[in-house]
């Protein structure tokens, strides 16, 4: 289980994330929604430790990050891209293949990140942040760069995962979370309410 409490970032006079609290149960998925600039994206930094959080506590394993513009690194191969985290930290490396195999992405192993698609880079960009098998997976706006075919294809990846892997999901796009929410929460101002 993740629990949140009283979680708070503020940038100058600006709360970006205000006492927000919440939990989520393994295998569930949390989808947060939010207008650009409600604390979405500072809410999954400081999960991750990309930002220090002003007070509160997070308890409940490790995280993983999708970030919203993919992040590849453009000078090394999809497998390198994969692999090189894991190793720098002195982990298995040996599922990549399975991952890509799985997300359908074994004859670009080769490819760089400039000769994708945006939906093959959206797929290399979560295998990437599954090699170091995160307690709970979390996603930036996953289909924001997608077109609709696109976005459909990463919804049912993102269900294809559902079955053993706790996610947060933050997004604008409701069809997202009507389609792959357990838990449903609205962001707005820094505050985090929880809908269902």
């Amino acid at each position: 289980m993740l629990q949140v409490n009283n979680l708070s970032k503020n940038f100058g006079e600006i709360k970006a994330v205000d006492n927000v609290s919440f939990k989520i149960s393994k295998g569930e998925t949390l989808v947060v929604i939010g207008k650009s600039g409600s604390g979405k994206s500072t809410l999954l930094r400081l999960l991750n430790g990309l930002e220090s959080a002003d007070s509160g506590t997070i308890k409940g394993g490790t995280f993983g990050l999708v970030f919203q513009e993919f992040n590849l690194f453009p000078q090394y191969s999809v497998m390198k891209n994969l692999t090189l985290a894991p190793k720098i930290r002195g982990k298995e490396t040996g599922q990549a293949e399975n991952l890509l195999k799985k997300l359908g992405l074994c004859e670009k192993k080769n490819s760089y990140p400039g000769e994708l698609s945006g939906g093959q880079k959206q797929r290399v960009a979560i295998a990437r942040a599954l090699m170091l098998r995160p307690d709970v997976l979390c996603l930036d706006e996953p289909t924001s760069a997608l077109d609709p075919e696109l976005t459909s294809e990463v919804i049912e990846l993102i269900k294809s995962l559902k079955s053993n892997q706790t996610m947060i999901i933050v997004t604008h796009n409701m069809k997202v979370a009507q389609e792959v929410a357990d838990k449903t929460a609205i962001m707005e101002d820094g505050k985090l309410s929880m809908v269902n």
